[in-house]
C-alpha cells in the first residue's frame, strides 16, 4: 500500500535528543529515519525531517517521539503531512502528550474504523474547510479507528 507521508520536528537545542532517531533501528515500530534539517548558513537549525513511502511501520511514531527527553517540550512541534491532507497537520505537548492543535480553517475527517486489524490504522485526512468544495462526511467518534495511526 502506497501512502507517502512526510514529518517534520522542529525542537531548539535538540540535537542528542534527537541523535538516536536519525540511525535506522530495526526494533523501532516504524520504518525511516530523521535527517537534520540544514539551516541557510549551512548549520542546522533544530529541524529534523522524515518521509514515509508506506502506511505500513510508521505507527508508534508520536509515542517515541514522547519518551524522549526534551530539553523543552513546550517548544517541540511535530509537523505531519499525510499525502492526501491539504496541509500540514501540527501536534505539540500538552500534558505530557503529543496532540494535534486544531488549525484555524481546517478539519481532520476520518473514515469507520476498518472491520479487522489486519488493516493498518488511518490518521485520516486533513483538509481546508475554507475551499468551498463539498467536503466528505464526518464519521462520528464512537466509529473511528481508535489505534494511533502515528
Amino acid at each position: 500500500m502506497s501512502r507517502d507521508a512526510d514529518v517534520i520536528v522542529l525542537a531548539p537545542y535538540s540535537d542528542e535528543v534527537m541523535e538516536p532517531l536519525t540511525r535506522q533501528d530495526p526494533e523501532r515500530s516504524w520504518r525511516g529515519r530523521f535527517e537534520p534539517v540544514q539551516g541557510q548558513d549551512g548549520g542546522f537549525g533544530y529541524g529534523w525531517a522524515l518521509e514515509f513511502d508506506k502506511a505500513y511501520g510508521r505507527s508508534g511514531l508520536l509515542a517515541d517521539l514522547e519518551a524522549l527527553s526534551w530539553p523543552n517540550p513546550l517548544r517541540v512541534q511535530v509537523l505531519i503531512r499525510d499525502q492526501d491532507d491539504d496541509c500540514f497537520g501540527l501536534w505539540m505537548f500538552h500534558d505530557g502528550k503529543l496532540v494535534e492543535v486544531a488549525l484555524p480553517r481546517t478539519e481532520r475527517f476520518h473514515e469507520p474504523a476498518p472491520p479487522t486489524d489486519e488493516f493498518v490504522p488511518s490518521p485520516g485526512i486533513l483538509l481546508r474547510t475554507d475551499t468551498h468544495r463539498r467536503l466528505p462526511k464526518q464519521t462520528p467518534p464512537e466509529l473511528r479507528d481508535p489505534r494511533p495511526a502515528w
